[in-house]
């Protein structure tokens, strides 16, 4: 995987409540994969979010491969 893509992936508590976002721009990453999820192709967002790249999309999807490989999960108490 290309780390460097990683690098396009910015936390600042002050957009987004500190959520993970592209490039500083206040499009964070879940908002990316959910548009994925629903059906949009990678072009389709980048028609409809103009400051978007195609990096940007993968920099997201390769985000949620690294928290997916979490070796484990622990409940925390509610």
């Amino acid at each position: 995987m290309n780390s460097n893509l990683l690098q396009r992936i910015t936390y600042n508590p002050d957009i987004c409540h500190g959520k993970p976002c592209i490039r500083g721009l206040r499009y964070p990453v879940e908002l990316i994969l959910e548009l994925l999820s629903s059906g949009m192709t990678i072009d389709e967002i980048l028609a409809d979010y103009d400051d978007l790249e195609r990096e940007d999309i993968l920099a997201s999807l390769q985000f949620a491969v690294r928290l997916s490989q979490v070796k484990s999960i622990y409940k925390i108490a509610s």
